[in-house]
């Protein structure tokens, strides 16, 4: 078990779910965003956890859109933890990044494609903070073990194991739900990110999705145990910056949650 704050993450707790837009686009953007989840979420009781990434590094195209700014947009999830109360997590992809951004978030992301780079790992470990690594693309889900080992190796083992599809061909993901189970008897709590599983890597410039499979994973996810549940949401997600096309409506997230929710209470 992890805990941040007063969330406890893993050891048979209520699920948490992480959330918020792929990236940083604007302060108003972010705040009214965190703001209607944190109010479904008190509602409904589910520990949450604002998700938003301060830079976006990989993305398919040269001219797509990468962030405001590295401390511009830092700051403003700082301030999402101000004025909402709620912890926050973002993406890193190098060792600099990790002292960075460090000193404005309390959990730190490994993105997929980076999750065997062992200076990353090593870097983000160090920080002390809590190190969620998701699963690459590419991996088997017990090779993450050796993941697991570098981020240990710095004496840090606060650590999540994220699932977010494996490639299945050119330009598409599949989910095993095994690997939800082989990740848990690593020993750290697991989470399913059902908004990147539905992409379709590097479709043209951009990567598409299928975001009407979001809800179909989420709940598959919850039925085989999950700790935590990872939601890439946005007001509009047509007109969103990154990640256009497989990223849950905001207006449709309080219905998924209380599915989730009773499927969660009952395992």
């Amino acid at each position: 078990m992890i805990k941040i704050d007063d969330i406890k993450i893993g050891g048979g707790n209520p699920f948490v779910l992480i959330a918020g837009p792929c990236v940083i686009e604007s302060e108003e953007l972010i705040f009214n965003t965190s703001s209607k989840i944190k109010e479904i979420t008190t509602r409904l009781g589910i520990p949450f956890i604002f998700k938003s990434s301060y830079k976006k590094a990989n993305r398919t195209s040269l001219d797509s859109f990468t962030g405001l700014g590295d401390r511009e947009a830092l700051e403003i999830l700082s301030n999402v933890k101000k004025k909402f109360g709620v912890p926050v997590i973002t993406d890193i992809h190098t060792e600099p990044e990790a002292e960075m951004a460090a000193e404005y978030v309390d959990l730190l992301q490994i993105p997929a494609f980076l999750c065997r780079q062992t200076e990353l790992l090593v870097a983000a470990g160090k920080t002390g903070k809590i190190v969620n690594i998701k699963k690459g693309q590419f991996l088997a889900p017990e090779d993450m073990a050796h993941a697991v080992d570098k981020v240990l190796s710095t004496g840090n083992d606060k650590i999540m194991l994220t699932e977010r599809g494996t490639t299945f061909g050119y330009h598409n993901l599949v989910v095993d739900m095994r690997s939800l189970v082989i990740m848990r008897e690593l020993g750290y709590p697991v989470v399913m990110d059902a908004t990147h599983a539905v992409q379709q890597p590097s479709v043209g410039s951009i990567s598409g999705g299928q975001p009407k499979f979001i809800k179909t994973y989420a709940r598959a996810a919850a039925a085989v145990g999950i700790d935590a549940l990872f939601l890439e949401v946005h007001p509009d997600p047509a007109k969103a910056l990154s990640d256009s096309a497989s990223q849950l409506k905001l207006d449709e997230l309080e219905e998924l949650l209380i599915s989730i929710k009773k499927i969660d209470d009952m395992i």
